[in-house]
């Protein structure tokens, strides 16, 4: 480890001294509780879900772990030095409002990482794009040789790999409001901030509130640092009065002095008496205006870097996106299939249903996070033949879209009866698109899980 990359008030010799206590029992919880109890930390792991709902996790967890489930411990001023809590965790529970009555710090797995992490980072946040984004930027490093680390909010946590890379490696971390929410010193070399939509409002309350936890990605920027901002997303752009990193923007649709743009349907890269091409617009392998959105991002990022822009422009020739955005599942009868289970939000499901031409037959539905559909509704009786809606929020939908005075919707008693509803209803030429627009908690674990089964079911119906 490099001197001054320790960013805490203790030694790496006293972490036998220390006492931990981590608050939630998902992907990101029993990592840092893992990590920590390899340093040698006290480390005490708890859930207010029971043994018997956690059961077929708790071999994750390592024994020198304390496990406390069912219920929170009580504890005093001295009995932990700090507390780790996952992402997905109210910040009004119990253990956390304790620990900030009696001044305990409260950090997230993403700044934990950030303590041991010698490569620099590159983050990226947004309300949707992230994933994609993270993905391409990390492709674009590896086309240029870099060795790289892609984690954060896209699946893998990144506290189980920072100590496998070097000061000459680099790490390309999705980062959600939700963990930018516990940071104190995280801080990324590049920041990046795709857009803002409303979501996750059950959480935050108020579009002010999500924004100003989005923000937090480059709040301990210098000059030394970038901040790479949509030009074309006024509440981001703003923000560029409010960084101290040097700000980069990227436009699909304005020419900009410096920065990442589209000209003459070209990707250009402006930088003092320097612009140069990238690459064709039509050469972008992954389809939708919002795609090249992210194209222009993960580009400003890696040019930053040091990444040129024949290497950029090979790699968005070539990427071909990430599984449940948009991914291609199959093709047969005439009806193409595409599974877009990560639309967890209005915003994301209307960018998915302007990305095609074709008649859609479209399956929307899930657990609400406090979105406003009337956008959504008013998205799919432009572009939707048919719809099929499931879960939690059916109901919510139907009057939402029925208020439009679009009639073609379907309800469907299960997620597996919608899909092969979905099938039955599309006809040659057209789309079965899930895009549900709602998070998956109603019916599954997460929307990968969602978007899996989708492929079961569609890859069965071939056979």
């Amino acid at each position: 480890m490099r001197a001054g990359r320790m960013r805490r008030k203790w030694d790496i010799s006293e972490w036998e001294n220390i006492k931990v206590l981590v608050v939630g029992m998902a992907r990101s919880g029993i990592a840092a509780a893992a990590f920590l109890a390899g340093k040698g930390a006290g480390v005490v792991l708890t859930d207010k879900k029971t043994r018997e709902e956690l059961n077929d996790i708790l071999d994750q967890v390592p024994e020198t772990v304390e496990i406390i489930a069912g219920e929170y411990p009580e504890f005093g001023a001295g009995d932990y030095d700090f507390l780790v809590v996952s992402p997905g965790v109210p910040l009004n529970i119990p253990p956390l409002e304790r620990a900030f009555d009696l001044g305990i710090p409260i950090y997230g797995e993403l700044e934990l990482a950030y303590w041991f992490a010698a490569s620099p980072i590159v983050a990226v946040t947004g309300t949707n794009g992230k994933t994609t984004t993270t993905s391409l930027a990390g492709e674009i490093f590896r086309k240029a040789g870099r060795r790289v680390c892609v984690g954060g909010n896209i699946g893998l946590p990144l506290v189980l790999e920072v100590d496998k890379y070097g000061f000459k490696d680099i790490i390309v971390a999705e980062v959600s409001s939700f963990q930018l929410e516990c940071i104190k010193e995280f801080r990324p070399k590049v920041a990046v901030i795709l857009n803002f939509t409303p979501d996750h409002l059950d959480r935050h309350g108020t579009m002010e509130n999500y924004t100003a936890a989005k923000a937090r990605i480059y709040e301990n920027q210098d000059v030394t640092d970038y901040t790479v901002l949509n030009y074309d997303d006024p509440g981001v752009a703003a923000l560029s009065e409010q960084t101290s990193g040097k700000v980069i923007f990227f436009s699909r649709r304005h020419k900009l002095k410096e920065g990442i743009f589209v000209e003459d349907g070209q990707i250009m890269a402006a930088f003092g008496e320097n612009a140069e091409p990238v690459c064709l617009v039509k050469e972008v392998f992954i389809r939708g205006a919002h795609n090249l959105e992210n194209a222009l991002a993960a580009t400003a990022a890696a040019y930053v870097m040091g990444v040129p822009a024949k290497v950029i422009g090979m790699t968005l020739k070539s990427f071909q996106g990430v599984a449940h955005r948009l991914e291609p599942v199959a093709e047969f009868d005439g009806i193409r299939f595409i599974n877009d289970s990560k639309g967890t939000n209005p915003d994301a499901s209307i960018k998915a249903l302007e990305a095609y031409d074709e008649p859609i037959v479209l399956l929307a539905g899930g657990r609400n996070k406090g979105s406003d559909f009337s956008e959504f509704a008013r998205r799919v009786k432009e572009n939707v033949r048919s719809l099929i809606v499931f879960g939690e929020c059916s109901e919510e939908l139907c009057q939402a879209v029925s208020e439009t005075g679009f009639t073609q919707i379907l309800e469907a008693k299960s997620f597996d009866d919608a899909v092969r509803m979905a099938a039955a209803e599309a006809r040659a030429g057209e789309i079965v698109l899930l895009s549900p627009a709602c998070a998956s908690w109603d019916m599954f674990r997460n929307f990968e899980e969602r978007g899996e089964r989708f492929k079961e079911i569609v890859l069965s119906l071939r056979r």
